[in-house]
């Protein structure tokens, strides 16, 4: 055997994730807490995947492999990274075009306060299963009833939550998302039998979150805002905005340009277009107002995009809905992204997630065991590879045969992909979903886990179903 043909020991190839587990426990638990993704978290991932690629090397992998597998996983989610900072555009533009403001104006009129994490989940759900898209569900209604929320004085993490447990049970189910398309084509079944089958444990799974919203929704309803102050809210952002329905084209065009399969960069562009067209015919005095220099209408449309836009306002909690960062604001999340995807590419590179991995499949004895082994590689590659797509293609990939060898049909692989890979991505701050989230919600991954329900049942639902043999079929004798 060569130099450059050694296979990793397990102890080895585990070593470089005990020490990033450590360090990250030490350092958010004991030194920075929440403000560690300003950078210290980043810079932990890089010493990480320095560390990494080092054991690599030492154990024969030629570094300009580490290197091409690390540059390879940042060109893979370079087009996530132009999405985060468009969001951050659409965000600010939206905010001087009073499209947010005007969704949390009538929103507030509209959704009950004991109802509003019921109904936060339900048009989330509802929204992401037209788009097929988590990302752009949270980045439309999700920024909207973020401020809703807010308003009526609701936890931030229990308002992230519900929008997060909608947006991915739309994600999952719709024909339109594309890990679901993804887990069934690895698996080797088709789409509509993948979302017949999740159908079991998806459906069930999304009862049980709406369940917990509505009690959390009435253990709540002492502590909210009372209808004066809600008025009074309303007031200020009318004589700040000029409201008006017509404001609801943009989102309404952005959701409909993403529901006919275009581009989710196309569509979030022309979002941010929107956003300021509507900020030149309707909100004309405020940009004159705030804006600055010899061009104010032009210079405040730019800054909305790139920078920071603080509108102020006598009431505390309406100056922090009416503010935003722009794309600027969310560039501590790509640099979170790109740390992530260099440890990722090192552990992949090296071969340390294969032997992991191997390892995993030897200890799945019988069918409960099986799915439980692929739902664990789901997490531990959400965990370790900060990419969801990796965390259902690898194990797809690895699994396939097996679960044919053992007359097991291959929707029982696609489900257990979806149930564990795509849901509880979001759950894991340096995961590309994670980051995402908490960066467009602007709510700390933590703040939200304990309340990201559905995320959290998912794959649970899978296990329990796996573990009494409910609703697992098996392959015909031809097949």
């Amino acid at each position: 055997m060569t130099k450059t043909d050694r296979t990793p020991r397990l102890v080895l190839a585990i070593a470089p994730m005990i020490v990033l587990m450590l360090l990250l426990w030490f350092n958010v638990n004991k030194v920075y807490g929440d403000d560690a993704l300003s950078g210290s978290n980043q810079m932990i991932l890089l010493l990480s995947a320095f560390i990494t690629a080092l054991l690599g090397w030492l154990n024969g992998t030629p570094v300009e492999r580490i290197f091409d597998r690390i540059s390879k996983n940042i060109r893979d989610t370079s087009k996530a990274i132009y999405i985060l900072l468009l969001i951050g555009a659409l965000a600010g533009t939206w905010l001087i075009g009073g499209i947010v403001p005007a969704m949390i104006y009538y929103g507030l009129d509209l959704i009950s306060v004991r109802f509003f994490l019921p109904s936060a989940l339900i048009i989330a759900a509802v929204v992401s299963l037209s788009t097929g898209s988590s990302w752009s569900t949270t980045a439309t209604v999700g920024i909207a009833l973020m401020g809703i929320g807010k308003t009526i004085g609701l936890p931030v993490g229990a308002i992230a939550g519900a929008i997060i447990s909608g947006a991915y049970f739309g994600d999952k189910l719709s024909p339109l998302s594309d890990t679901t398309n993804l887990a069934p084509a690895m698996a080797g079944t088709d789409l509509f039998t993948h979302i017949k089958y999740m159908l079991y444990t998806t459906v069930p799974s999304f009862l049980i979150a709406l369940v917990v919203f509505v009690l959390l929704g009435f253990s709540y309803a002492g502590g909210t805002l009372e209808t004066a102050q809600v008025v009074e809210v309303q007031t200020l952002i009318e004589s700040t905005f000029t409201i008006t329905p017509w404001l609801f084209l943009v989102p309404l065009g952005v959701i409909a340009l993403i529901a006919t399969k275009t581009d989710a960069i196309v569509a979030i562009l022309l979002g941010s277009l929107g956003g300021l067209i509507m900020a030149v015919v309707f909100q004309r005095p405020l940009l004159l107002e705030i804006g600055e220099g010899a061009h104010p209408l032009y210079e405040v449309c730019m800054r909305s995009m790139y920078g920071s836009i603080e509108l102020g306002s006598s009431n505390e909690l309406l100056a922090d809905l009416l503010s935003t960062s722009g794309m600027s604001g969310m560039l501590s999340t790509v640099w979170l992204i790109l740390s992530a995807m260099a440890f990722g590419g090192a552990m992949e590179a090296a071969g340390f997630l294969a032997t992991i991995t191997a390892a995993i499949v030897k200890l799945a004895r019988g069918t409960a065991s099986l799915i439980t082994s692929t739902a664990a590689s789901c997490l531990l590659l959400n965990w370790s590879t900060s990419d969801q797509y990796l965390s259902i293609v690898i194990p797809g990939r690895m699994f396939k045969d097996v679960y044919r060898e053992r007359g097991l049909a291959p929707e029982n692989l696609s489900r257990t992909l979806e149930d564990s890979g795509t849901v509880t991505s979001v759950l894991i701050p340096w995961n590309t979903c994670g980051a995402y989230q908490s960066s467009v919600l602007g709510v700390a991954t933590g703040e939200y886990f304990i309340y990201a329900v559905f995320n959290l049942v998912s794959p649970l639902t899978t296990l329990v179903y796996a573990w009494f043999g409910i609703k697992i079929k098996k392959l015909a004798p031809v097949e």
